[in-house]
Parts: C-alpha cells; structure tokens; sequence
C-alpha cells in the first residue's frame, strides 16, 4: 500500500490524539467519555478541521465500517487536492449510525467532503501496519542507497526525523513513556 505524505504526516498527530484521550493521569482507561465530550464539542472543533485534521478527526473514532479496501489504499495514496466526494465514496464506507449527525454537521461545511475524506482515511490507516516507520528504519542501515532522492529530499528527511526524536526526547522528559 502506498501512503501520500500527507497521510503519512498526520497518521502519527491522529494516533497521538487518540493515545492522549485513552488514558487519565491515573491510567484509567477514560476514551469512552473524552471521545463522547469532544463529540459534543464538534460545532467549536469545525474551525480546525482544516488546520489540524488529525485533532478533529478523532471524533469519528471507530465510526466507519470499510467495505471496499482497494478505494480506500487509493484514496489514502492520494494528495489532499485530489480527495473524491465524500458521496463518491458511499459504496466503499459505511458510517456507524451514532456518527450520522456528526457526518451531516461537518459536510454543511464548505471543507466537509475534504474532511470526511480525512477523517475516513486516518481512520482506516489506524487499523494498518506502518509501514513508513518500517521503511524510515532500512533507510537509516542504509540511507544513500535510495538514488531516487534528491540532496534536498535526504536533508528534510533527515531534519523531520531529528525533529520528531527532539519532540520524544522533549515527552520523555515530561514524564511520557516513549513509544519505540
């Protein structure tokens, strides 16, 4: 399955979110109820929807039944300009029925397909192996052999990895448990 980098960016933002509303400071299992009280926030949340996806597309947390998982690796291959009509993808996504109400709220948005089309994508690549982490540890054993990278692409990849470390190191400190 190919990932889009720009699903492959927010796959691990929407996973973090939703590790940050399973437990409480006592490591009680609380997702259940911070799900439901973000759902009931969703009228405030639409305003990020296109900022910060990832943290709006937690509210539809296990709300989507995929049918059809050929459309969804195409759709999550793809770049945000290129996202169908959520309608489009009907026959590929079943929405639970709780998230009804949820759905029609965020498609009387002017990004609400896009959204949608989001949310479903995250969530389906939640139930996928990552294969990008997988990709990311061979190319560290051996980084220059990739020749299809330019300089430029080798020295952003480079600096996203040491960012993403500086940003474990800094949770870690904090009193988070590291997730390698």
């Amino acid at each position: 399955m190919n990932i889009s980098a720009f699903f492959d960016d927010l796959r691990s933002g929407y996973e973090s979110e939703i590790d940050d509303l399973t437990f409480d400071s006592d490591g009680g299992n609380v997702l259940r109820q911070r799900l439901a009280q973000k759902r009931k926030e969703l009228g405030f949340l639409l305003q990020m929807m296109t900022l910060s996806p990832e943290m709006v597309a937690v509210v539809f947390h296990h709300a989507f039944a995929f049918k059809l998982p050929a459309v969804m690796d195409d759709l999550v291959s793809q770049e945000p300009d290129n996202f169908p009509e959520w309608g489009n993808l009907a026959d590929a996504v079943q929405l639970q029925p709780w998230a009804q109400s949820l759905a029609a709220a965020v498609l009387k948005e002017p990004m609400g397909d896009w959204f949608m089309c989001v949310a479903a994508g995250l969530e389906y690549l939640r139930d996928k192996p990552d294969t990008s982490r997988r990709a990311e540890s061979e190319d560290d054993e051996d980084e220059d052999s990739d020749s299809n990278m330019s300089p430029q692409d080798k020295e952003e990849e480079r600096e996203a990895r040491a960012r993403e470390e500086a940003g474990a190191d800094w949770m870690a400190e904090q009193g988070f448990d590291r997730k390698d």
